[in-house]
């Protein structure tokens, strides 16, 4: 009877125990170890690249993770980098490698379904393209029937190019892929591949950062839409709902015309909105497990969200990719970026 006794403690000690941890959010895992464990990648130019000059990850993906570091732990340099890769990027998650990924990732029904992840909020449009030398001769995607077209592995663009030979009857085009983009750009630069093809921003960024950008040519076709976002694993909503709001604090503080260079006067402001927006006074971080200042503390240290997009694919980058006039303008001046009402 003791034993028996005993068996069954132990078994409902299992139980809670397991139930504890089932319940236990990434959020309280990123706190706990006082580190943001974030997955990106490291041969994209503008979005997560590794500057061999200085040593230091940058890009826009980049600047996500340390907004999340900063919001979430108080401090932008609480970051660790792990390189993903398109088809790494998923099980990174999966496995508890990464607490989230912001990898240039194309958001698709699919993924939240089949993957067992939820995405955060588009934080980039773009749209899958097609680069070729300009010593091809190649002016249009029509022209590239029967070539061999580079992607890489594990992305969406290998389904996107297969659909478009499909729907033009084009039945000696081949696909062929790579692990990265920096193996992709080799590839085409050694004559193995006739064009490759990714996201548009990336295939800028490529020709932008080579030694002769004239030499290649993006060409004029989109063959799909490609908005971005970060990911977390499915079903963490207390994770996934702070990292919402981290997203849409740095649009709304775009919106607001809240900067690094004058947050600290910002912060000194009478309107009530911006006081409680910035956590003068008490705040919204309570309500998603933050501190109060969580928005300023992202400000702080990355800038809001068009600081963000300057920074690494403005006028003054290699990469250069217009925000007027696309949907990666505020929804103040015809775009699609927009922060929900937190009133």
């Amino acid at each position: 009877m003791k034993l028996m006794k005993a068996l069954t403690a132990g078994v409902f000690a299992g139980l809670a125990f397991a139930a504890t941890n089932a319940s236990a959010s990434v959020l309280d895992t990123v706190k706990e170890r006082d580190v943001l464990n974030c997955g990106t990648d490291n041969t994209a130019p503008g979005f997560g690249y590794l500057n061999t000059t200085t040593g230091e990850m940058e890009g826009l993906d980049v600047d996500f993770c340390k907004a999340v570091a900063a919001a979430v732990l108080g401090d932008a340099a609480k970051v660790k980098f792990i390189t993903v890769t398109d088809k790494s990027r998923f099980d990174a998650v999966l496995t508890n490698q990464v607490d989230v990924v912001f990898a240039h990732t194309t958001i698709k029904p699919a993924r939240e379904s089949a993957i067992s992840i939820d995405f955060l909020p588009i934080n980039f449009y773009d749209g899958n393209g097609v680069m070729v030398k300009v010593e091809s001769g190649v002016q249009q995607f029509s022209d590239l029937e029967g070539a061999t077209i580079c992607t890489t592995q594990g992305s969406s663009t290998e389904m996107v190019l297969t659909n478009a030979f499909k729907a033009r009857g084009w039945t000696t085009s081949k696909v062929l892929t790579y692990e990265n983009l920096e193996k992709l750009f080799a590839a085409l630069n050694s004559g193995r591949c006739n064009a490759m093809s990714t996201d548009k921003s990336a295939l800028a960024a490529w020709a932008g950062n080579s030694p002769k950008p004239a030499d290649y040519l993006i060409l004029p076709d989109t063959l799909d839409k490609s908005p971005f976002g970060g990911f977390v694993v499915a079903n963490d909503s207390k994770w996934r709902n702070a990292l919402r709001w981290v997203h849409y604090g740095l649009f709304q503080a775009e919106e607001s015309e809240i900067t690094q260079a004058n947050l600290d006067e910002k912060m000194k402001s009478e309107d009530p909105f911006v006081q409680k927006f910035l956590g003068v006074g008490g705040g919204y971080g309570k309500d998603f497990g933050l501190s109060d200042d969580f928005v300023a503390q992202a400000v702080k240290a990355v800038g809001n969200f068009g600081e963000i997009y300057d920074r690494n694919l403005g006028p003054n980058t290699k990469m250069y990719l217009e925000r007027k006039g696309t949907s990666n303008a505020l929804w103040t001046q015809g775009g699609a970026i927009y922060s929900p009402l937190w009133n």
